[in-house]
């Protein structure tokens, strides 16, 4: 038995968290979520990922790796063969694919190698110096002070 949550509430009451009630959204309906071709994901270090991906049968012009906004698109659309063969059992399935991942802020593709059937994408999360923690100095008394003196002449 699935329990359904209603989550539009959350657009009416909560601004900028739209994006996390989509989220949820889509991973509540995660049943309707393609599962071909098969995939890993890997925590590489703490700051790289890598989404590895079977992709047997398929050439590297036949797949396509995009990036847009906080998220990672990856097609395969299979070149129809002219000739039919007389098979007797296929079990290679030979069919296009979309596959959609959501990146979390500051993930970044840093690259794509194909290899012995396995697409492997490279991710890295890349923190702005801005965001990332600093420390702060904790001055003296005096030095207020001396600043306090400063402004009042």
């Amino acid at each position: 038995m699935r329990t359904s949550y209603d989550f539009s509430p959350l657009y009416r009451t909560a601004i900028g968290f739209d994006r996390l009630a989509q989220m949820f959204d889509n991973a509540q309906r995660a049943d309707a979520q393609p599962s071909y071709p098969p995939y890993n994901i890997e925590l590489v270090s703490e700051d790289k990922y890598r989404i590895s991906m079977a992709v047997a049968g398929f050439s590297r012009a036949e797949i396509e790796i995009e990036t847009e906004n906080d998220s990672l698109k990856i097609t395969g659309r299979k070149q129809k063969e002219d000739t039919q063969g007389n098979f007797l059992h296929r079990g290679i399935a030979a069919r296009d694919f979309e596959q959609r991942f959501q990146l979390a802020n500051h993930i970044k593709v840093t690259g794509a190698q194909m290899e012995n059937g396995l697409l492997n994408i490279d991710l890295v999360r890349e923190v702005p110096e801005a965001l990332k923690p600093r420390k702060i100095d904790i001055g003296s008394g005096e030095n207020v002070h001396r600043l306090e003196q400063r402004n009042a002449a």
